[in-house]
């Protein structure tokens, strides 16, 4: 089920990932003009102002879109960690409530009050989880959506087969299900449809835009990649991630180290911002990324897909009809 209030817009069940250092407000436009839910984290922003000053251009950006056109945009979200050591998390959700933000992203813990206050206005909250017990936490707190992050996904991501995930969650939860994790085309959104998903969450295929603020050799690297140069590993954050292998081994991190447990001490050389800034995440969907595209042309190539996929699908029910 996709809230009627998300829906308004979208031309594919599709969000793209809210991604650290690498969603920016051009990103977010293009695929709200293009027919998905453009997302990025609050703290792309070095503060709280210039947050609010990322908000207003989205809105301004979007207004102007529906104004000279006449279609409407689709909506978009923001990502708010929501973990104890996140010093904005306050002010920040104090400007989505400001702001009237559509979608509010939690990661990294929950928090019924942050839930409450977006719904206080009509906002939805969908909160990103990588196991049973976290998708039981995130319903009973009140969420709209649950973000099912599946094995292979980019940055932190989790460990169990999406098939799985997908059905056990279901059964306790009537909401949005949004499917994470190694989606790059339309097939795959088609996919996670089939697999009983509401939405496609899609991340490291937007890293290879034209509008995201990934460095060239980040997005060269992605498309060389395959699954044996994706690392997960705890050791950057101090939660499990996946990571490009070339970009662990430049900052002079080796295997011992990315195996560690626990997270890796950069000393005040190298917090962690600068940390991801040069350790580049990506998931297993680099597979079938070899190209950077606009965000225009790569959600009309997923169009294309989306609707091959659908319409394969419903072939195979000549070929294979039910006898009672």
């Amino acid at each position: 089920m996709i809230p009627e209030t998300l829906s308004t817009g979208l031309s594919l069940p599709a969000v793209a990932a809210p991604m650290f250092l690498i969603s920016g407000p051009d990103l977010v436009v293009e695929c709200c003009k293009n027919g998905i839910i453009g997302s990025f984290p609050a703290l792309n922003q070095r503060d709280s102002a210039g947050f609010e000053r990322w908000l207003l251009e989205i809105r301004e950006r979007l207004d102007h879109f529906e104004q000279s056109t006449q279609r409407r945009a689709a909506p978009f979200a923001v990502n708010l960690i929501v973990h104890g050591t996140n010093p904005r998390l306050q002010a920040d959700l104090e400007l989505c409530i400001k702001h009237r933000v559509p979608l509010v992203i939690t990661s990294l813990g929950i928090n019924a009050d942050v839930i409450d206050s977006i719904h206080s206005y009509g906002g939805l909250v969908f909160h990103d989880v990588i196991m049973h017990r976290h998708a039981q936490k995130a319903a009973e707190a009140g969420v709209d959506g649950l973000i099912l992050v599946s094995a292979g996904a980019g940055g932190h991501g989790g460990t169990l087969n999406p098939l799985a995930f997908v059905s056990e969650v279901r059964q306790f939860f009537d909401k949005t299900i949004l499917l994470s994790g190694c989606l790059s085309n339309g097939q795959d959104i088609a996919t996670a449809m089939q697999m009983g998903a509401d939405l496609a969450y899609m991340g490291t295929r937007f890293i290879n835009t034209l509008e995201s603020l990934a460095e060239p050799d980040y997005q060269a690297t992605i498309n060389t990649a395959s699954t044996s140069d994706i690392v997960y590993t705890s050791a950057i954050s101090g939660v499990s991630a996946n990571f490009l292998r070339t970009s662990l081994e430049a900052n002079g991190i080796t295997q011992e180290m990315w195996e560690h447990k626990g997270k890796v001490d950069f000393g005040e050389e190298m917090n962690e911002a600068r940390a991801w800034k040069t350790v580049w995440s990506a998931g297993h969907g680099v597979t079938s990324i070899n190209n950077v595209l606009s965000v225009s042309e790569l959600i009309n190539r997923m169009h294309e897909e989306f609707d091959l996929a659908i319409k394969q699908q419903c072939s195979l029910l000549q070929r294979f009809p039910f006898n009672q």
